[in-house]
């Protein structure tokens, strides 16, 4: 079993930041990828970015340039680093890692205020 604990949400107003963190911890033998979704209200889960064990990062076009993930593959922690805050942005932040299997975070609660 792998846990991932996820920290880090809350409430911002528009403009502001946020820093997400997620620690896995349990039966992890290699983490390779480790990457974030949300989700808002009545909408389907949105993939935001990931990165690869190497530190190749990816981000969906409507978080580039706003949003920068990073990795500490010694703490076994993936971040998220959510500069200039859009109300759109407003959901539940889903952390996950994948070994021979995908992990799923708990969900953090991200709400952006207008």
């Amino acid at each position: 079993q792998v846990q991932l604990v996820e920290s880090g949400g809350g409430l911002v107003q528009a403009g502001g930041s946020l820093r997400l963190s997620c620690a896995a911890s349990g039966s992890i033998s290699s983490i390779l990828g480790m990457g974030w979704y949300r989700q808002a209200p009545e909408k389907q889960r949105e993939w935001i970015a990931d990165i690869t064990k190497s530190g190749r990062t990816n981000y969906a076009d409507s978080v580039k340039g706003r949003f920068t993930i990073s990795r500490d593959n010694a703490a076994n922690t993936v971040y998220l680093q959510m500069n200039s805050l859009k109300p759109e942005d407003t959901g539940v932040y889903y952390c996950y890692v994948t070994t021979v299997r995908t992990w799923w975070g708990q969900g953090t609660q991200v709400t952006v205020s207008s």
